[in-house]
Order: C-alpha cells, then structure tokens, then sequence
C-alpha cells in the first residue's frame, strides 16, 4: 500500500501566521503532539502537568503575528513561533501581566512553541517553521535568539545551529519538575537587513 504523506525531501509546507480562529485547532494539536512525541522522554505525570502553564496556546504570539501554522488538506499539522517578548515558554493562561518587550540590541528573541502533529513528524515542518521564524527575527533585527527546548526538541534545534547553554528543569505542580535545555544561537551569519 502506497503511502499518503509527502516525500520528506520534496515536502512544502505552506506557513501563514496563526490567527485567534485557530485557537481551537491549536488547543486540540498542543496536547496531541506533547502526549506522543514527549513520551519517550517524560513521564504521563510530567506531561499532564506541563499542558497548560508549559505547554500551552499563547494568543500573545498569534496577536503579535509572530506565530505560524502548517497546513496540510486545510488541517493545521503543526505550529511554532518567535517573540519579542521576555517569556521564554509557556502558554497565556498561566501568565500574570504584561509580557514586556525585549531589547533587539541587547536581548536575545525567544523561539517558541512548536508543536507538530503526530503522524507528520520528522517531515520537515519544523524545519520550516525554524526558517520563517529566523528571517522574521532577522528583519526584526534581532542578533540572537534562545530557547527553551524539551528534550524531544533538542535534536531539532541543534540541526538548525542552536547550541546548549544549560540544562534545568522547570518546576511544575505537585512537586514535579519538566527537564528542559536553553540553547542559542547567533543569527548575523544572515546578514544584517536593511
């Protein structure tokens, strides 16, 4: 039987930045693709505990146009972003007050968020959701960026240059803690624009 998903060599992926009617889909993707993909890595009390204040939908982003989806047959298969804020993770619903904005010249932007669908993992969406979100960094002129990174996503952002800074774990509810890596990365090898 034929497989039904792309070559992962001559995939596209068509990016457009979230709006708030993706919510929805958002809401229903986040738990779907933290309960598969971080499995290997976490425990279910660990995830259980994350979904919400770690991961979570953060309609600051959406509202910011700095948050992208993927789309496959009009479904969002996947979902990752950029701020110019100061959190570094999380969803809105745990936040209290503003999110301030950061410093291009002295402050590093925040990698966020990214979420793909079980059944199109490890095809290329994150990779290009990481490329939309390094050139709009870029324009926003931005030098560096960190992230907070799970340990799923580690791989990931290492193949796209991001260096480990640290290793801690983030305290959660019910004396647990989530195991996370802080990479960064320089971005002036693409070029200062204009």
């Amino acid at each position: 039987m034929k497989s039904t998903f792309p070559n992962s060599q001559t995939a596209t992926w068509p990016l457009r930045l979230a709006c708030e009617a993706d919510v929805p889909a958002l809401e229903t993707l986040i738990p779907l693709s933290v309960r598969s993909l971080q499995a290997p890595y976490y425990s279910q009390a660990q995830m259980d505990a994350a979904l919400g204040p770690v991961f979570g939908v953060d309609r600051q982003l959406i509202r910011d146009g700095t948050y992208f989806v993927a789309e496959r047959d009009a479904a969002i298969v996947g979902c990752g972003g950029w701020s110019r804020r100061r959190s570094l993770y999380g969803g809105d619903a745990s936040r209290a007050g503003e999110d301030v904005l950061l410093d291009p010249e002295r402050e590093a932007a925040r990698v966020r968020a990214f979420f793909v669908h079980p059944a199109w993992a490890r095809r290329g969406i994150g990779h290009s959701i990481m490329a939309a979100c390094e050139r709009a960094i870029v324009e926003a002129r931005f030098r560096t960026v960190d992230i907070v990174a799970t340990l799923a996503g580690e791989p990931l952002y290492a193949s796209c240059g991001y260096a480990v800074v640290e290793r801690y774990e983030i305290p959660m509810a019910g004396s647990l803690s989530l195991p996370v890596v802080r990479m960064t990365k320089r971005l002036e090898e693409y070029g200062r624009m204009a």
